[in-house]
């Protein structure tokens, strides 16, 4: 039976995401600026951690991560999440300028008790994709229009976007976001998360490189929208003011 997190009091609050708060975040990774908004229609807060002066910037890498509390906290190896997250932020702190958008959704949109659901069908046989479709859910939950205006935002015109993902490209493409190209994030698979990564190759179509594997797509053929996405996706330069980043620390951005 499908069971959904009760959403909370703001359910139905549609209006667009405004940055809330700025500060200096230092990481073992590197130095970034921490961006708050305010809460999306269900009540959820997301983070977003920029390198540099992205207003109006091309090209820009950006990551944007799902939360996985069991990988990202926890250091579960039944994913590869929090060593996705890792390598994205390594990377990203060696770049001049670079986006990670920490998006709130749990378990690829199902939430956390969901997730441990499926995980407890994954322990009978299930793969991660039968697993959701057991419990109800389509393999994946996500929405990426809370990350679309995130990036709107910051004003970032265009990215090269950090991902494995397909659906991730198409998503953002839906809601009018410019990809240039893209990063793969690669990681080394384990004894633990192996057959969890092979399904995510095999049945969600995720360019991993595992054999056998097929052929991802050349960031010539992304940035001419080989990738199923709306026509003439929209420029998203026309965006509000990113706060400065302090005085004392901008060296360090």
């Amino acid at each position: 039976m499908k069971i959904r997190t009760p959403a909370a009091a703001t359910a139905g609050i549609t209006e667009p995401l405004r940055m809330l708060s700025v500060a200096e975040l230092p990481t073992t990774s590197g130095t970034f600026r921490a961006i708050g908004f305010t809460p999306d229609e269900n009540g959820n807060e997301h983070l977003a951690l920029v390198r540099g002066p992205v207003r109006r910037a091309a090209r820009v890498p950006v990551r944007i991560h799902s939360e996985c509390l069991t990988g990202d906290v926890l250091g579960s190896l039944r994913c590869d999440c929090r060593e996705q997250l890792q390598a994205s932020l390594r990377a990203l702190a060696a770049e001049p300028v670079g986006v990670l958008l920490y998006l709130r959704q749990e378990g690829r949109g199902i939430g956390l008790a969901n997730k441990i659901r499926a995980y407890a069908l994954q322990d009978r046989g299930y793969d991660t994709v039968d697993a959701n479709h057991a419990l109800g859910f389509g393999d994946d939950e996500r929405d990426y229009r809370v990350g679309a205006e995130m990036l709107r935002a910051l004003g970032v015109r265009s990215v090269r976007l950090m991902t494995n993902n397909p659906r991730k490209l198409e998503g953002l493409r839906r809601y009018g976001v410019t990809i240039a190209g893209r990063i793969p994030v690669i990681t080394p698979p384990t004894r633990f998360n192996a057959s969890y990564l092979l399904t995510k190759q095999s049945r969600a179509g995720h360019w991993l490189g595992l054999e056998p594997a097929p052929a991802a797509p050349s960031n010539a053929e992304i940035a001419r929208e080989v990738i199923p996405g709306p026509d003439g996706a929209a420029d998203i330069s026309s965006t509000p003011e990113v706060p400065p980043e302090p005085r004392a620390n901008r060296a360090a951005g």
